[in-house]
């Protein structure tokens, strides 16, 4: 900060006088990631801020100049209320949730209320749910390791998937980037006027209506509201507010906003026995979608879910993309805390059980291509055989028997060779 105000250059070893000695390794860091990033000019003599990224950044400090750099909020309108926190943490929760539940459920055999098809679009682009053969879409092994992460994760995921599809739409990524950040140094709460944005950015109010970050009365409204979504991408806030409690409760502050409890909520919420049998306290809908991916439902009441892990239900977890590794690290994750008493946490015979599922269904795998036989001697057969080897299309070979199997690409490469070798003899 004290770089941000001097005009010139302040000599290196000026810099250093005032950094106490055990902050040496966290001052050479910082310094480090910000020469890294072309924030700070690499020199060892003398330290200064690029000069455009100084000036920008005192423009944001000070509010100075006429970008609105945290948004332009909106004159009150007497004739409508805005929307309160309540409200904008109750919308937001509904459309994240809504895309959550649809990766679920969507190909199970449910009929989960469908997000936009900018959302589904998203989804598929960016590798967590896929429609193979043309079927419905189906949640990917990267949407379940997905599901494991927080929302805050979650949230920039999509994000940066985003970002990419920008670029392909030709928006001009400082505005979006610009526009993201600037959400997030909002009032939760405050109305905002879309006069001042670019057509850039009011294109992307849009998509980030869809995804629950910002709350707009009707789409040709002149102002908007971020919610909690928006206004927490670069802070370690919670995202989202709890839905369905899952041992925990709700607490509201001073303003109306409901948040996290720190109890079992957060802890987690699921018993896991030596029987294979599970044991989830929990009345939330998208909580019981997860567990329906991998697990036998047994019995449903108003804040518990009784259920197996079967062979049939691994199975098909396994056949949808869900590794044997992401079931055991979502059980552990979510474990209620009873269960963080025990060592090892989970069961390990149930452990290896998982493992050897996913193992029974690896054992055999398919593939299309050639069996080349009959071979007119020992050497025809190892010649052909290193050349395909070369190539790197061989999947399986015996010697004994004087046989190989190629792949269907390689087979064009293996059968003009047979057929130069033949006609050369």
């Amino acid at each position: 900060m004290n770089l941000l105000w001097l005009e010139s250059a302040l000599s290196a070893t000026t810099m250093s006088a005032w950094v106490l000695p055990e902050g040496k390794s966290a001052y050479d860091s910082a310094l480090a990631v910000m020469t890294g990033l072309h924030i700070a000019q690499n020199s060892a003599v003398k330290l200064a801020l690029n000069p455009t990224f100084k000036s920008s950044l005192r423009q944001a400090i000070t509010g100075g100049g006429n970008t609105g750099s945290f948004g332009v909020p909106a004159d009150k309108d007497g004739k409508r209320q805005s929307a309160n926190i309540e409200n904008l943490d109750a919308y937001a929760l509904e459309r994240w949730e809504t895309i959550l539940h649809y990766m679920v459920s969507s190909g199970q055999g449910q009929n989960p209320t469908k997000p936009s098809q900018g959302v589904l679009y998203l989804l598929q682009r960016s590798g967590l749910m896929n429609n193979a053969h043309g079927a419905a879409l189906q949640i990917t092994s990267s949407g379940f390791q997905f599901l494991l992460h927080s929302p805050h994760d979650q949230l920039w995921n999509l994000l940066l998937q985003y970002l990419h599809m920008a670029e392909e739409r030709q928006m001009d990524l400082v505005e979006v980037l610009s526009f993201l950040f600037m959400l997030s140094t909002m009032d939760l709460g405050r109305e905002y006027s879309t006069e001042p944005l670019s057509e850039t950015q009011k294109a992307m109010l849009e998509d980030l209506r869809d995804y629950g970050l910002v709350w707009q009365r009707k789409t040709s409204s002149k102002r908007f509201s971020p919610t909690r979504l928006a206004t927490t991408l670069t802070s370690s806030s919670p995202p989202l507010p709890s839905s369905h409690s899952t041992g925990g409760s709700r607490t509201a502050d001073g303003a109306g906003a409901v948040a996290l409890s720190s109890g079992a909520a957060q802890q987690g919420f699921i018993v896991l026995e030596t029987n294979y049998r599970i044991y989830a306290y929990t009345d939330n809908p998208l909580q019981t979608a997860v567990l329906n991916l991998f697990i036998t439902m047994k019995y449903r009441f108003p804040n518990l879910v009784v259920g197996m892990l079967t062979r049939e239900s691994v199975r098909k977890a396994l056949g949808n993309g869900i590794s044997a590794d992401q079931i055991i690290s979502y059980l552990t994750t979510h474990a209620h805390p009873q269960m963080r008493k025990n060592n090892p946490l989970l069961p390990v015979t149930v452990q290896d059980q998982i493992r050897l599922w996913e193992l029974e269904r690896n054992r055999l795998k398919s593939a299309e291509g050639y069996l080349y036989k009959d071979f007119a001697s020992q050497a025809d057969y190892e010649y052909v055989l290193a050349y395909a080897k070369q190539l790197d299309v061989v999947l399986w070979e015996n010697a004994a028997k004087r046989c190989f199997f190629g792949t269907l690409e390689g087979h064009a490469n293996v059968r003009g060779f047979i057929e130069r070798r033949t006609g050369s003899v």
